[in-house]
C-alpha cells in the first residue's frame, strides 16, 4: 500500500467478505484488523479480495515464526536502493544532455542523436526504476478507481511521451511552429526523487515500529527446566504450564510463574519502567523477560506462550498501533475523493493554458499538468494518523503505559476531569487498626475479640488489618455460623448464639441498632482521615475500631501535576464523607465523592459526563472495572491483570502515580503531532497544487517546474513520518 487511497480501497473489500462486521487497515505497519461473526466466509477469502486488488496477502501474525511485516519491508528497502541508484546515476547524465546548452564540453555533439540517446537512457528509468507507479496504476485501473501511483505514472509517462514525440517526430512541432523541447530529465527525476522517497519514508517507518521489535526482541529462546529429577535447556516453545524451571543470576526469566524455592531480585524494568529490582521470594509472582539479578531461584511456570505478560503487552501494542484515531476520518474521506479531483484540476489546468491564455505552448499547458499530478500526495494524509499513534502507543509501552489505541489518545486529549478511587490508589490500600474504642463496661480485647472472629472468614480489605492486630495482640480467632457480606455496609455472623454486626453506621441502622454513644469517637477519627468501623453484639454497641491507610508517596505530586495541566481532579470512595475529606485536604483534592457504594460508582462517572465533563476514571483494574469502562478513559494503575487490561483504555504497568499525568501528557503530544501533520498534508495540497497550475505566474511569472514537484511531493511524506519521530525526542524533555 502506498497511500490513503489504498487504504480505503483494500478496506472496501475487506468490509464485503461475508461475515466481516468491522475492518481497520494500519497503511504505516501495514497491518489490517478484522472482527467477524462465527460464520464468516474465512481467512482464504480475505486472501483473495485482497489478492484481486492486487496487494499481497501476508499472512497472519503468529509468534512462533519470524514477522512477515519486517521481512517484507527489509526486501522493500533493497529493492528501492538499488533502483534508486540506477535512477539517480543515469538521471544525472541525462540532465547533462538534456541542458547541452549550459555544458561547453557537450557543444560539440549533435542534438538529433543525442535526444535518441537520451531516449534510451530515460526509458528504463521510466519503466524499471518506475514500474512500481505503472504496476499500481494498471491495477487501480482494473477496479475502476486511482491512486497516488496513478497521479505518479501519468505524471511521467506524459513527460516521456512528449519528449519521445519531440525526439523522433520533430516536423509535427515544427508545423505547429513550436521549437521541439525534450523533458527527459523531468521524466527521470520525477521518478528518482518520488522513489527517494519512498526509500525515506520506508526506513523512518521502520523506526516507527522499533517499540514492537524491542519488546518482540525481549522473548527468551530457551529455558532451563527440571524433567526427572535433572535440569535439562530446552527451547521456549517446549515449556508446558506446571514445568519447574531454574533461574541463575543474570538469566532471562523464560515465562511467567510463582516462585517455589529460593530469593532474589528481578529487574522488571521492561515491564513496568520502573529501574529498582524488586525482591522474589516463595509465592511471589516473575514475569517473562525480566531479568534474575542476584540469587537463584526455582519457579513453577503457570503462563506460557501468548498467556504471558510480554505477550499480552506485545498483542496490546500492535493493535494499538494498528488502530485509528477518529481524527483520521476526516483524511479518509479526503482521500476517497481526492486523486479524482486532482485530475480534474490537471486537466483545467492543460486547457487554461492551452486554450485561455495569450500566445499559448502546447509544451508549457502539458508541464503545468504534469507538475499538478505529480505534486498532489495523498500519501501524507494517509501517513499523518497512524505514524503518531505508532510512536506513541510505541514510547507508552517502553515507560510501562500501555495504551490501547488511536481512539484512547484522542479521548484523553478532550479530558477535562480525572478521578481517583481512594483505596489502593490513592492510598497503599493496607490498612492498619490504629484505635480501638469500647463503650462502657467493655473491654477493648472483647471488640477486638469480636471483630477477630467475624473478620478471619471474611474477604474484606479490611479483615486483613484486624487480623494483623489481632495476631499482635496474641488473640485466636473462634468459630462463627451464618457468615453473611454486605457489599459496601459490613458482615455478620452468629458466634456463641448472639449476632455479632461489622459495619459502618448504616448497616447498624438498617439492623435497628443505634451507636449514637460512639459518634463523637467517630467524627473525630473521620477528622482524623480515619476509617470508622462499629462493632455490635447481640443487638447492642461493643465500640469502634479505627482504621488508617496512608496515601502513596507519589499521590499528592501526581494531583499537583494534573492541577497544574489544568485539569479538574475528584476522588471517589466508599468511606464516609469526613474520612473522604479528610484523605482529600492532605492530597489537594477538592472534589469529593463520598460514601459510594462499589456497584454505584459507574453511575457516578456516568452523570459526570452527562453533566458535560470528559472523565477519566483512574482505579486498580479488578473492582473498578465498571467505572473504568462507564468513564472517557479508563486508567489501571499498578495493574498486568487480564481485567485490568480488557476494561481500561490506558494501563500503568507500575504502581506509580506520577504515571498517570505523564500519559495524559503523552496522549496530549501525540495528538498534538497528528494534528500537526494533518495540518501539513492538507496547507502543503492548498499550497502546492495552485502553485503547480500556474496561480503565481501573472503576478511573478513563477511556473514549478515537474522536477521541483516531484522533489517536493516526496519530501511531503517523509516530513509527516519525521515530524512524528520527533516526539521522541519532546518525550524524553518531559521525562
Amino acid at each position: 500500500m502506498t497511500c490513503a487511497a489504498c487504504v480505503r480501497r483494500v478496506e472496501n473489500v475487506l468490509r464485503e467478505v461475508p461475515g466481516v462486521t468491522e475492518v481497520g487497515v494500519n497503511l504505516a505497519t501495514a497491518r489490517a484488523t478484522v472482527s467477524h461473526n462465527a460464520g464468516w466466509a474465512g481467512v482464504e477469502a480475505l486472501r483473495q479480495v485482497v489478492a484481486d486488488q492486487g496487494y499481497e496477502f501476508l499472512g497472519i501474525p503468529d509468534d512462533a515464526r519470524e514477522d512477515p511485516i519486517g521481512a517484507a519491508r527489509e526486501k522493500e528497502l533493497k529493492d528501492l536502493k538499488a533502483r534508486f541508484a540506477v535512477g539517480i546515476v543515469l538521471s544525472g547524465v541525462i540532465f547533462l544532455g538534456s541542458m547541452q546548452h549550459w555544458f561547453p564540453f557537450l557543444m560539440g555533439i549533435p542534438r538529433q542523436p543525442l535526444l535518441v540517446v537520451l531516449f534510451f537512457l530515460t526509458t528504463p528509468v521510466v519503466f524499471w526504476v518506475g514500474s512500481r507507479f505503472f504496476i499500481g496504476a494498471i491495477k487501480a485501473a482494473r477496479q475502476r478507481t486511482t491512486d497516488m501511483n496513478t497521479l505518479v505514472a501519468v505524471g511521467a509517462l506524459a513527460a516521456w511521451l512528449y519528449s519521445s514525440l519531440a525526439t523522433f517526430f520533430p516536423r509535427f512541432f515544427a508545423g505547429a511552429e513550436i521549437m521541439p523541447h525534450v523533458y527527459y530529465d523531468g521524466a527521470a527525476f520525477i521518478v528518482t526523487l518520488i522513489i527517494l522517497g519512498r526509500l525515506l519514508e520506508a526506513g523512518a517507518k521502520g523506526k516507527t515500529s522499533q517499540a514492537i521489535q524491542r519488546l518482540m526482541g525481549l522473548k527468551p529462546k530457551t529455558a532451563r527446566v527440571v524433567r526427572e529429577g535433572a535440569e535439562t535447556d530446552i527451547p521456549i516453545e517446549g515449556v508446558v504450564k506446571g514445568d519447574l524451571v531454574v533461574v541463575r543470576p543474570g538469566e532471562k526469566i523464560p515465562t511467567d510463574g510463582v516462585v517455589v524455592s529460593g530469593n532474589s531480585s528481578v529487574d522488571e524494568s521492561m515491564l513496568t519502567g520502573e529501574s529498582m529490582p524488586v525482591a522474589k521470594e516463595t509465592g511471589t509472582e516473575v514475569f517473562a523477560a525480566t531479568i534474575n539479578r542476584t540469587g537463584s531461584f526455582t519457579f513453577r511456570a503457570t503462563r506460557i506462550g501468548a498467556e504471558t505478560a510480554l505477550a499480552q503487552i506485545i498483542r496490546l501494542v500492535e493493535e494499538a498501533q494498528g488502530s485509528k484515531a477518529p481524527i483520521q476520518r476526516l483524511a479518509d474521506k479526503v482521500a476517497s475523493i481526492f486523486v479524482p479531483v486532482v485530475f480534474g484540476i490537471g486537466l483545467l489546468t492543460f486547457a487554461v493554458w492551452y486554450f485561455l491564455v495569450p500566445d499559448p505552448v502546447f509544451s508549457r499547458a502539458l508541464l503545468n499538468f504534469i507538475s499538478v499530478l505529480v505534486i498532489a500526495c495523498p500519501c501524507a494524509l494517509g501517513l499523518a494518523t497512524p505514524t503518531a499513534v505508532m510512536v506513541g502507543t510505541g514510547l507508552g509501552a517502553e515507560n510501562g503505559i500501555l495504551i490501547k489505541g488511536g481512539e484512547s489518545l484522542e479521548n484523553a486529549y478532550r479530558l477535562r476531569t480525572v478521578v481517583f478511587d481512594k483505596t489502593g490508589t490513592l492510598t497503599r490500600g493496607e490498612p492498619e487498626v490504629t484505635d480501638i474504642l469500647p463503650v462502657s463496661g467493655v473491654t477493648p480485647a472483647e471488640v477486638l475479640q469480636a471483630a477477630l472472629d467475624i473478620e478471619a472468614v471474611s474477604e474484606h480489605p479490611l479483615a486483613r488489618a484486624v487480623l494483623e492486630r489481632g495476631k499482635r495482640e496474641g488473640l485466636l480467632a473462634e468459630a462463627v455460623t451464618g457468615f453473611a457480606a454486605v457489599s459496601g455496609l459490613g458482615a455478620k455472623a452468629v458466634r456463641n448464639g448472639k449476632t455479632v454486626l461489622l459495619g459502618n453506621r448504616r448497616f447498624l441502622e438498617g439492623e435497628g441498632i443505634a451507636g449514637e454513644d460512639l459518634e463523637d469517637e467517630a467524627a473525630r477519627l473521620a477528622g482524623e482521615g480515619k476509617t470508622s468501623v462499629f462493632v455490635a453484639e447481640g443487638g447492642r454497641v461493643l465500640g469502634l475500631l479505627g482504621f488508617s491507610d496512608q496515601p502513596k508517596p507519589s499521590a499528592a505530586a501526581a494531583v499537583a501535576a494534573l492541577k497544574g495541566m489544568g485539569l479538574k481532579v475528584a476522588m471517589i470512595t466508599g468511606d464516609n464523607a469526613g474520612t473522604a475529606k479528610a484523605m482529600g485536604k492532605t492530597l489537594g483534592i477538592d472534589r469529593i465523592l463520598a460514601e459510594v457504594l462499589p456497584g454505584d460508582k459507574a453511575a457516578e462517572i456516568r452523570r459526570l459526563r452527562e453533566a458535560g465533563e470528559v472523565v477519566a476514571m483512574v482505579g486498580d483494574g479488578i473492582n473498578d472495572a465498571p467505572a473504568l469502562t462507564a468513564a472517557d478513559i479508563g486508567i489501571a494503575i499498578g495493574a498486568g491483570t487480564d481485567v485490568a487490561i480488557e476494561a481500561s483504555d490506558i494501563t500503568l504497568m507500575k504502581d506509580d502515580l506520577l504515571a498517570v499525568p505523564r500519559a495524559i501528557r503523552l496522549s496530549f503530544e501525540t495528538m498534538r503531532t497528528i494534528r500537526q501533520n494533518l495540518f501539513w498534508a492538507f496547507i502543503y495540497n492548498i499550497i502546492g497544487i495552485p502553485i503547480a497550475a500556474g496561480v503565481l505566474y501573472p503576478l511573478w511569472g513563477i511556473l514549478l517546474n515537474p522536477e521541483f514537484a516531484a522533489a517536493a511531493m516526496a519530501m511531503s511524506s517523509v516530513s509527516v513520518v519525521s515530524n512524528s519521530l520527533r516526539l521522541r525526542r519532546r518525550w524524553r524533555r518531559i521525562l
